[in-house]
């Protein structure tokens, strides 16, 4: 797999940019078929950093109801896996850099 092909999208929320200020970890929506070694490999290639720590998680999906005039509306969001990514002492990624 490509480094486009793993990495889907970085995760930006309140907890994952605390995170990345005070402990140099990023969050990112990763491939469900990529394993830790690939992760980290796709970050070092994709944004140039030194990779310390890869952890990996699976979200899974969840029910949603939408009410209208119509009636409910029921649905299911898609499961995901999730990579927490710790970058080397003095390393950072500018993840606004092309907003």
């Amino acid at each position: 797999m490509k480094a486009v092909d793993i990495l889907i999208k970085p995760l930006v929320t309140e907890k994952s940019n605390q995170q990345s200020e005070k402990l140099n970890r990023y969050t990112f929506q990763v491939n469900r078929k990529a394993n830790k070694l690939q992760i980290k490999k796709a970050v070092e290639e994709f944004y140039g950093v030194t990779v310390k720590d890869v952890n990996t998680s699976i979200i899974p999906g969840k029910r949603r109801n939408r009410y209208t005039v119509s009636g409910v509306i029921s649905g299911k969001k898609p499961a995901y896996k999730k990579a927490v990514v710790t970058l080397a002492e003095g390393e950072s990624i500018d993840l606004y850099a092309n907003v």
